[in-house]
């Protein structure tokens, strides 16, 4: 949805937090959407997706 901004804002950050969390949770085709969105980022914007990957995933995705 982020991705495409379908229903939401448009925002590649968080898709990559959300499709980075799936990846990790092996759900099939997340790393490939993953690294489709990544390919329009700046290395700053990357940073930040996995920092908030990893704050989410500490919060146990409330709030994120």
């Amino acid at each position: 949805m982020y991705a495409k901004g379908q229903g939401v804002t448009q925002d590649y950050i968080h898709a990559y937090m959300w499709w980075d969390i799936a990846a990790s949770q092996g759900l099939e085709g997340a790393a490939n959407n993953r690294d489709i969105v990544v390919k329009d980022m700046a290395l700053a914007d990357i940073s930040k997706a996995q920092d908030m990957t990893r704050d989410c995933v500490a919060k146990d995705y409330k709030g994120c």
